[in-house]
């Protein structure tokens, strides 16, 4: 059981609370802190006729509009009913259940003013893995990510569909099911369930979790390259290293060079005075990635563990301060920081493929034995030469645009819910590139024989051939490289 409290919420936590299938509570802190919010809003509402934006006004540009108390919950409703309008392609079940936590952590802060019978139903679903429909197109990422979160939020009054057991189902179903009510949303409730990142950041903590995986599956890609081609270790020295010492270079050098460690074809001698960049440069390519996703994880990291929604509640201060803490750009610039540095790592790959079919180093062309009579891996490259470009198209900055919507009111948006979708693509297409890169780079590794590579990469490569066997003729190569997808997804590389 992890309990929801104001403690620090850390990526590594998230990997573990996900990959046990741990289920959430409310800690006693969280529960006192949300009700001491809730007791203090409501009291303000029943003290004084001041206005307070979304809480007894309505919305965006009609935040000078006066709302009765007669009708505060028609307009939380209503908030969520028209707020839902998202379309295109639905949310992945593994996204939605990081934006089930996320919004729960965000509102066991205390500054939300919902009760704690909301957070607890957002517990409740999380927890019997009832995932809310939700569609990857509406959020500007400004005003939080307003179409996402009311999606998200429909199946707590009992409208929209969830998906559960694997089946997209009427909400008011599933509830009946599990024989909770429908929620009534009363002040400020539907704002703060809709107001928020949580739909950007959990795409982020998302790409982050996979990207953990594909940063360490590329240094073994391309370790397995270096003796596949026959590389110098030298580019590895840590001499080279100390004297740049950003630490994603210094890592990857080490990284690469531990791969390596006792191969014997690493050890034997060499005829290439230099190695092209895309073995070479390694250690500056893949390490500036690294840090690239360090600088991600930390402004990721600060985001989940905020107040994201509006106006934010200081009970203890006795204020209600209408703000800005909706606006994703914290995530907007780092995810499109993201996708780039994933797709480096992805462009460098295709390139040692390239090298590695080329007929050099003593390699058959297209790494086949009868070149002309077979193709061998002639066309995987151009397959990974497809995607590399396709992830350069979707690394056109979203950060950089901006569209005024709510009559003005709205004149600045972060657009972080569409590099937040995009950095996913980046990301899967990076794993079907080190897919092809690894199927490529142990084709050259068998025409080493009889030398061999490193201990911990000949168990390895042992483990693959019973999945992919040598390509000794041609045959469909899709087929090997969705097998390859799925090794790769089997292994642990630390």
């Amino acid at each position: 059981m992890h309990h929801i409290s104001p403690d620090h919420l850390s990526l590594n936590t998230i990997h573990q609370i996900l990959h046990e299938r741990t289920p959430l509570a409310l800690s006693d802190a969280a529960r006192e802190r949300i009700q001491f919010c809730r007791t203090y809003l409501e009291s303000k509402l029943n003290g004084n006729d001041q206005l307070y934006y979304g809480i007894n006004t309505g919305f965006g540009s009609l935040c000078n509009v006066r709302i009765s108390p007669s009708d505060v919950e028609d307009l939380q409703h209503n908030l969520v009913v028209s707020h839902a309008s998202g379309m295109g392609d639905t949310v992945p079940q593994e996204v939605l259940k990081i934006m089930l936590l996320l919004k729960i952590q965000s509102l066991s802060y205390g500054h939300s003013g919902v009760r704690v019978e909301v957070v607890q139903r957002l517990v409740d679903f999380y927890n019997a893995d009832v995932l809310p429909v939700v569609f990857e197109l509406g959020s500007l990422g400004a005003s939080g990510d307003l179409a996402p979160l009311a999606h998200l939020s429909l199946p707590l009054i009992g409208l929209g569909e969830v998906w559960f057991k694997g089946e997209r189902r009427s909400s008011a179903d599933i509830l009946q099911h599990f024989g909770w009510n429908p929620l009534r949303f009363q002040a400020k409730e539907a704002l703060a369930l809709l107001n928020g990142t949580q739909f950007s950041a959990a795409y982020t903590v998302w790409c982050l979790l996979q990207t953990h995986r594909l940063s360490a599956q590329a240094d073994l890609n391309a370790a397995i390259g270096f003796d596949g081609f026959n590389c110098r270790l030298s580019p590895l020295d840590a001499h080279i290293h100390r004297v740049r010492p950003h630490a994603g270079q210094i890592r990857t050098a080490e990284v690469i060079l531990d791969w390596l460690h006792g191969s014997a074809i690493a050890n034997s001698e060499k005829t290439a005075v230099q190695d092209p960049y895309a073995f070479r440069c390694v250690p500056q390519v893949h390490g500036a990635s690294k840090d690239a996703f360090a600088h991600v994880e930390h402004m990721m990291e600060t985001e989940i563990n905020s107040v994201t929604d509006n106006p934010n509640i200081f009970p203890e201060d006795d204020l209600i301060v209408s703000g800005g803490n909706f606006h994703a750009q914290p995530l907007a610039l780092p995810l499109d920081y993201l996708a780039i540095a994933l797709s480096e790592l992805g462009s460098i790959s295709e390139r040692r493929v390239y090298q590695l079919i080329g007929g050099q180093r003593g390699l058959p062309a297209f790494l086949t034995d009868d070149p002309g009579l077979h193709s061998g891996l002639m066309i995987a490259q151009y397959t990974a030469a497809a995607i590399v470009n396709q992830n350069k198209t979707l690394c056109a900055p979203s950060s950089t645009d901006s569209i005024v919507s709510c009559n003005g009111q709205e004149d600045h948006v972060s657009m972080a819910a569409n590099a937040a979708t995009k950095a996913r693509r980046v990301v899967l297409n990076l794993e079907r590139l080190l897919a092809i890169e690894f199927m490529t780079a142990m084709q050259a590794l068998d025409y080493r024989k009889p030398l061999a590579s490193s201990p911990r990469i000949e168990v390895i490569r042992n483990q693959y051939r019973a999945v992919v066997p040598r390509l000794e003729a041609d045959r469909v190569i899709s087929v090997d490289l969705e097998n390859t997808v799925q090794f790769l997804r089997s292994l642990t590389l630390g």
